[in-house]
């Protein structure tokens, strides 16, 4: 991509342009043991084996189901404009970008691209992680809206960004979350309007600041001098889903939307390590609200960049953000309840050379009981992965890390996790724990940067451990057992997955792991999640130019992986430019819920409307052709 056109930069690659790092590598601490491609796979047989025979009844007839070789035949690499299942399966879309909730909202316009009052009433842009809740026979979905496309949503500007107030405040309403009932009907699913569930939450919906930052000196404002209710949530990526009936939304790219009117203004160092700095990334959010203007309000992007909890099922109800799970790039929050009733979150910090993280809540979750505040208070962990196979969490507290407060901790946890050694990993993005056993997955979907710069915050990068290749561009998965089977142990031992690359072009470590190869290969794995059977759904956010190093591996796809065996099977294709993130089920299981971000973000696109159509996000239902549950 250009260096000089800022609308075609990444966020990563527009954060490394504007903020450059230092690239001074210590290569003394680079490691020499970076495993062959045989044994990649090599020890994740081992480990799988051992795991999958040792006290594991529940899935000791699962290994032989053969559900990835009978169920349906694997999906060819494409780059069609559409959607590719196997046959036997069907595919609609439920809901798109723009699509009305009330009645008295209007229709998408496709000239327009829509104003800030219709979009405040509609659904938001870029679907990502999304959960699916029942009351009473009553199915309510909610997905994050990450950002706006704004050669899209803009389209009808010349300059295609913002050019009024109007422009910016319908970018700001186009993020956050959709909450929405959904039905079906004939076999198709789609929006229930004027439902009482429905609701849109935006970059204004109050938040209350919930654990240990709350109130504290560095999250009040002139707006908010307490330093308790933040306003709005966006960049929302991945998420979670409670026990206890709530939703976890994650703030994931949140420094974008800060800028500076005052050109010599000199952000902190802190609020460098976290990529904020004078200059936007185009959506103008200063120009209409001074809380966005960091010359103006320094503290602002301290309330920014944390898990919020949201009752879907309540539309008054006030979103928390829970400052204890700890302010970084979020991409999901996995949650585990723990066999000693202590609930787990699994958080992915997804930036180059960031960190992998634990959350452990004080108090037990009990089944029936108000568990409500279980997020507020807890221990935050960061993970160390030895290059023996073996891991640590080191709880990140002020006497580890020489930090002054538990409040400090959980607004500045990059610093705090630099401060005691963590691992610097590949880009941390969801995290799955598998239902039938005491292991938990992570995509660490790529890092150029890999043993040739240090992250943000200057700690080094060396290749090995769960990171093993240089220049990484294609991504791995790294898997971990806790000590004991028990989600709480401060031990574990770890393997990879699988780890994705090129056969076709690689005869070397970037040909990837052995359940890898000429018929299933993809890269950049991203969204993980398990089905109710114990399979893996992994979903890709890479490189869809489909030549070079990526040739034949087509558009970003959905493939399901088999913890038992290895196996590694393409079940979708998604079409042009997009990427595919975010899966629910429904509750019999015969439906999957699927997200299509942004395609056509280049123009290539008019998903799923085809002809002339504006390309727009979409969240698709896939099912058998016969009905029948998909796990």
């Amino acid at each position: 991509m250009s260096a000089t056109r800022d609308d075609e930069l990444s966020f990563d690659e527009f954060d490394e342009e504007h903020y450059p790092r230092s690239k001074t590598t210590d290569f003394q601490t680079i490691s020499t043991t970076v495993m062959s491609r045989r044994n990649f796979l090599g020890s994740s047989a081992k480990f799988g084996a051992a795991a999958f025979i040792m006290g594991t009844t529940s899935l000791s007839g699962l290994a032989g189901c053969g559900f990835l070789t009978k169920d349906f035949e694997e999906v060819e690499a494409n780059s069609h404009d559409t959607i590719t299942v196997p046959d036997g399966y069907q595919w609609h879309v439920v809901s798109m970008w723009g699509d009305p909730l009330w009645s008295n909202s209007l229709p998408f316009d496709p000239e327009t691209r829509g104003t800030a009052e219709s979009q405040a009433l509609a659904v938001g842009d870029n679907n990502d992680g999304m959960s699916l809740f029942e009351e009473n026979g009553t199915l309510i979905l909610v997905s994050n809206n990450e950002y706006v496309n704004q050669g899209i949503i803009y389209g009808n500007r010349e300059s295609k960004k913002p050019e009024t107030d109007d422009d910016v405040r319908k970018g700001m309403a186009g993020h956050g979350i959709t909450v929405a009932e959904i039905t079906e009907q004939d076999g198709k699913w789609s929006i229930v309007k004027d439902s009482p569930y429905n609701r849109r939450i935006t970059a204004n919906s109050p938040m209350e600041i919930t654990g240990p930052a709350r109130g504290h000196a560095m999250m009040k404002t002139t707006a908010d001098p307490s330093g308790v209710l933040a306003l709005g949530t966006w960049n929302n990526c991945g998420n979670g889903q409670t026990p206890w009936g709530t939703y976890l939304t994650c703030e994931e790219n949140f420094n974008g939307y800060f800028s500076s009117s005052d050109d010599a203004y000199q952000p902190s160092s802190e609020l460098n390590r976290y990529g904020v700095g004078n200059k936007d990334w185009g959506y103008a959010w200063a120009s209409v609200d001074d809380r966005f203007d960091i010359s103006k309000n320094p503290n602002e992007p301290n309330r920014f960049g944390y898990v919020v909890e949201i009752d879907p099922l309540d539309p008054n109800s006030t979103p928390k953000k829970r400052t204890a799970l700890g302010r970084f790039k979020h991409e999901n929050a996995e949650l585990v309840v723990a066999e000693n009733g202590h609930v787990v979150v699994y958080l992915g910090d997804d930036e180059r050379g960031e960190f992998l993280y634990r959350f452990i809540s004080s108090e037990k979750y009990y089944e029936g009981e108000n568990n409500r505040n279980l997020l507020e208070n807890g221990t935050l962990y960061v993970a160390k992965f030895n290059d023996d196979g073996s891991g640590k969490w080191i709880a990140l507290t002020p006497e580890t890390t020489g930090m002054a407060s538990q409040a400090e901790i959980s607004i500045l946890t990059r610093q705090a996790a630099s401060s005691v050694g963590a691992t610097t990993m590949d880009r941390p993005e969801w995290v799955a724990v598998n239902p039938n056993r005491a292991e938990a997955y992570l995509a660490l979907t790529n890092n150029k940067n890999r043993g040739k710069k240090p992250n943000a915050g200057g700690d080094p990068t060396p290749v090995g451990g769960p990171n093993p290749r240089a220049e990484n561009h294609y991504g791995q998965i790294v898997r971990w057992r806790p000590a004991n089977q028990d989600h709480t142990s401060d031990e574990f031992s770890w393997d990879l997955f699988l780890v994705a690359g090129n056969p076709s072009v690689h005869n070397d470590d970037y040909a990837g792991s052995d359940n890898i190869n000429t018929g299933n290969m993809f890269n950049s794995p991203d969204g993980l999640a398990f089905d109710d059977s114990g399979f893996l759904w992994i979903q890709t956010d890479g490189n869809y130019s489909d030549k070079d190093d990526f040739a034949g591996m087509g558009n970003n796809q959905m493939l399901i992986g088999d913890p038992v065996t290895g196996e590694i099977k393409r079940f979708m294709v998604g079409p042009k430019e997009c990427e595919i993130t975010g899966i629910t089920w429904s509750p019999d299981r015969s439906t999957v819920f699927v997200g299509i971000q942004h395609p056509g973000e280049k123009g290539n696109s008019h998903f799923p409307q085809g002809g002339e159509a504006v390309p727009r996000s979409a969240i698709i239902a896939v099912s058998r052709d016969d009905g029948t549950a998909l796990s």
